[in-house]
């Protein structure tokens, strides 16, 4: 993937200095970025890798399913607090996780707990088993639930080549 990344600067260079310009132009080397890019899309498969910017695009994804499963998890939650009765029962449940190496196991536990409702208490030595405590284990567990699914897919988007 650098060597594809290098590729595409040596691209754009080249598409800089062919255009003969009397100055540099911060345009025209992003033109030229740009072209490289379609260039190395068009040509991936030959280089036996994956397209360098699947990876960036991935991570793009992960951070906008965060912010769309925090504003969700915080409208629920606001709900919960705001109800004149509070009508929650607060309790422990597991998760198994098919995540294998221990960052995408910490970003699952991380993106977990940041999002309010639930906090990651613990996982199991195997790194399989997460122990998540609920405020709601209604409404807010299913939604925990229906979240972790969505994380865990986008990371293995993000860490895995396949």
């Amino acid at each position: 993937m650098a060597l594809q990344f290098l590729l595409n600067l040596f691209i754009a260079v080249l598409w800089m200095l062919l255009k003969d310009e009397e100055s540099i132009q911060l345009t025209t080397f992003f033109t030229g970025f740009c072209i490289g890019i379609v260039v190395l899309y068009l040509m991936h498969r030959f280089f036996g890798t994956a397209f360098y910017l699947r990876r960036l695009i991935a991570i793009i994804k992960l951070i906008l399913l965060f912010f769309k499963e925090l504003v969700l998890s915080t409208s629920l939650v606001l709900k919960q607090v705001m109800s004149p009765k509070m009508d929650i029962t607060p309790g422990i449940f597991t998760y198994k996780t098919n995540l294998k190496s221990e960052a995408e196991v910490t970003a699952l536990a991380l993106l977990l707990t940041l999002t309010p409702g639930s906090v990651v208490i613990d996982i199991s030595p195997n790194n399989d088993i997460f122990y998540i405590h609920a405020t709601d284990m209604g409404k807010t567990r299913q939604s925990i639930l229906k979240s972790m699914d969505s994380f865990e897919h986008a990371i293995k988007e993000v860490t895995r080549n396949d």
